[in-house]
């Protein structure tokens, strides 16, 4: 892996930035990219365990993102802490690996509401914040599995297949008051999402990403990278895509 030894710019600096999933792997990295390029951020999670981001000028919510409430509490937070909104990365996702057969109704919805719903509901409220700015950014963490499938992740790849979509429809709805929407499609990335289903997730995903053209899998302040840069103004052309950072994952698959 490139190490990037030379300064980089305070690309998002003055900003204000909502990370959700941010208690871990690429939602740690990213909030704490955001924050080191010069941004103000909000760090929300269910898990306990993002107080321990907590520093001048980053803020640790502790929310479950899919119950009624939490994304106007994430967004208020925000402009009440530091008096605006312009960054969501909505990057908070789960997976389930079970044949349709097996799924329940009760699996198949736990993972929409994560992956799907929520980030619509964290879009809608961060719009709304953004709006009278006529400026902001959101950024979806998507996945090559919006496009691509294999047996038992029928629920994941239709999460984030909606989730695409969301980023390109509300990328039409949004862009004429100044916000983008764009999305990263993601492949295996060495984080603990596979932890409820194999014994050790991150080597898992090691391994698992090898199967792409690059060879391995990513870590996760790679992805935060091209987050970063899509949230800030030197994107500022950038609209309605699904950047993949798959390692060429979605180049051979199929």
């Amino acid at each position: 892996m490139t190490v990037i030894k030379h300064a980089l710019p305070n690309e998002v600096e003055g900003k204000v930035a909502l990370v959700t999933g941010a208690a871990s792997g690429i939602g740690k990295a990213i909030a704490l990219l955001l924050h080191a390029r010069g941004a103000k951020v909000v760090a929300e999670d269910r898990n306990p365990a993002v107080e321990e981001l907590a520093r001048p000028g980053l803020v640790p919510l502790v929310a479950d993102i899919t119950e009624d409430g939490a994304a106007e509490r994430a967004v208020g937070l925000a402009v009440e802490q530091f008096g605006r909104l312009d960054i969501l990365v909505n990057n908070a996702g789960i997976i389930i690996n079970k044949l349709v057969i097996d799924m329940t109704r009760e699996d198949w919805e736990r993972i929409q509401a994560v992956n799907a719903t929520a980030a619509f509901l964290h879009c809608r409220e961060a719009v709304k914040a953004m709006m009278p700015n006529k400026a902001g950014a959101i950024v979806n963490i998507a996945s090559y599995a919006s496009y691509f499938a294999f047996p038992t992740i029928a629920a994941y790849t239709a999460s984030k297949g909606a989730l695409a979509q969301l980023t390109r429809t509300l990328a039409l709805e949004v862009i004429g008051h100044g916000i983008r929407v764009n999305a990263v499609g993601v492949g295996d990335v060495v984080t603990n999402i596979l932890n409820d289903v194999v014994d050790d997730g991150p080597a898992f995903l090691a391994q698992h990403g090898e199967a792409a053209p690059i060879g391995r899998a990513a870590q996760p302040e790679e992805i935060a990278e091209v987050v970063a840069f899509l949230a800030s103004d030197r994107a500022s052309f950038i609209v309605g895509s699904v950047v993949m950072a798959d390692g060429g994952m979605t180049v051979t698959a199929g």
